[in-house]
């Protein structure tokens, strides 16, 4: 006797924004105010209310969270190859009143490689954060500069022992002087309140970065002024 067997019918995938009351339009217009400007979610509130749209601040809040990680991750195919110089260094963010590190990381052309928030500054998180960033990226620099802490050199023998480990002084100004621009985006922020919200907002903060500064393929016919706010339409139909 033979079995029937069901023939399931393709269907594409469910959009992201399925569920939510909002159009995508909107949503994502939030979510690109908050990463490009010094907003706080109360300003993106008021902005919106201000263009007949009524949300509350916590809502802007759950969408940043929501959306960032999944704007960010459909953006990736797009991305250029980061450079064969990294600059790599911590420095620090209070998130629940409480110091943390993030260790972050740019290429010669002002590429931001990758940002990781640790509650440590020491070998194991610097570890973690460059096996991540040559995973994701599948690159491998020829030269990596830090500046003089102990941990980096045992974790770069072991994870990329053919590059060049510069430690000269002044060399590793460019990411010293990168971190400037997180803690300018940070400042109007009341506060963060999780490692992972954090993790979330500066990992988005260094995706817009790199797309203001041109690291990707995205809506390139586009007018520099309205350049990101093209690729962010891009992306809206891509998740």
């Amino acid at each position: 006797m033979r079995s029937s067997s069901r023939v399931r019918s393709w269907s594409p995938p469910s959009s992201a924004f399925v569920g939510f009351r909002f159009p995508p339009e909107v949503i994502v217009l939030a979510v690109r105010w908050y990463l490009r400007f010094n907003l706080s979610y109360r300003d993106v509130e008021e902005l919106l209310v201000e263009r007949g749209v009524e949300v509350d601040h916590v809502t802007v809040y759950r969408w940043v969270q929501r959306f960032t990680p999944l704007l960010a991750d459909a953006a990736r195919f797009a991305r250029h190859c980061p450079g064969d110089r990294w600059f790599v260094d911590e420095t620090y963010v209070k998130v629940n009143g409480v110091w943390k590190y993030v260790y972050r990381a740019v290429d010669q052309h002002g590429q931001v490689i990758d940002v990781l928030v640790s509650a440590r500054r020491d070998a194991a998180a610097a570890r973690r954060f460059l096996h991540r960033a040559l995973t994701t990226l599948k690159v491998t620099p020829s030269e990596v500069v830090t500046d003089a802490a102990p941990a980096y050199v045992r974790v770069l023998e072991d994870l990329v022992p053919s590059a060049w480990h510069h430690v000269e002084r002044h060399a590793n100004n460019p990411i010293e002087a990168d971190h400037s621009q997180l803690k300018h985006r940070l400042r109007p922020m009341r506060g963060l309140c999780t490692d992972r919200t954090a993790q979330t907002i500066i990992a988005g903060h260094a995706f817009l970065q790199n797309l203001r500064r041109g690291h990707y393929e995205l809506a390139t016919d586009a007018p520099s002024a309205t350049r990101v706010a093209a690729a962010f339409t891009e992306l809206t139909q891509a998740i």
